[in-house]
């Protein structure tokens, strides 16, 4: 066997192995997005994940994030954070921006992710929410690429692929709060049900210990 030709093949190989896991590491180090139930028109909590890549050690002090008007947005309360809700003329929301108290932020080999209710999602196939990342060195990063093709840029701006409006639960009306009514009202009638079963229940131990109580004494 040509031991170059195999020396070669084993470097190509590890080289190739080396990028593709620096381009995955790479990706997973991005600001992104996910909303597993997102639908067009509808509602879907938004969940932001920011990591920290300052190359210097300074932690991650702000995020901000850009949104196409939507009818409603309510945020999770984050420990440390403070958030914005920023709206247009038309009360619509249009950017929600979160900021570290003093002192706090995202530091290295850390993230954190921030939870978004959204209620009127635009009708289309994909939602771009550009996102701007603060650092407490006064970096600022703006995530607002869009890809070109199959090449994925540098600075890649968050984005959901909603699904068909047609897709069934709260995306067909885009009502956060009926959903929750809705679950709410579920909770309710499983619990009467339970608290019957657990009366007839009560009801036939009782019936049972006075019948043995009876047939002891007899």
């Amino acid at each position: 066997m040509n031991t170059s030709w195999f020396h070669r093949v084993i470097f190509i190989g590890l080289a190739a192995g080396a990028a593709a896991f620096l381009v995955a590491a790479s990706a997973t180090a991005h600001v992104t997005v996910s909303a597993p139930d997102a639908a067009r028109g509808g509602s879907a909590v938004l969940t932001f994940r920011v990591p920290n890549e300052s190359a210097t050690g300074s932690a991650t002090t702000g995020l901000s994030v850009r949104f196409p008007g939507l009818t409603e947005a309510e945020t999770e309360p984050t420990p440390g954070w403070k958030t914005k809700i920023t709206r247009d003329d038309s009360h619509r929301v249009t950017a929600i921006t979160w900021t570290a108290d003093q002192g706090g932020g995202i530091g290295p080999g850390e993230f954190e992710q921030f939870p978004v209710l959204a209620d009127g999602l635009p009708d289309s196939d994909i939602l771009t929410l550009p996102a701007t990342q603060t650092y407490a060195d006064g970096t600022v990063v703006a995530w607002d690429q869009t890809a070109s093709g199959d090449t994925e840029p540098e600075y890649p701006a968050p984005t959901v692929h909603l699904a068909p409006a047609q897709s069934g639960g709260t995306a067909n009306h885009g009502d956060v709060h009926a959903a929750a009514d809705a679950e709410e009202h579920d909770y309710d009638t499983t619990a009467r049900w339970l608290g019957g079963i657990g009366i007839v229940l009560g009801a036939l131990s009782v019936l049972a210990a006075a019948t043995m109580l009876t047939r002891r004494r007899s």
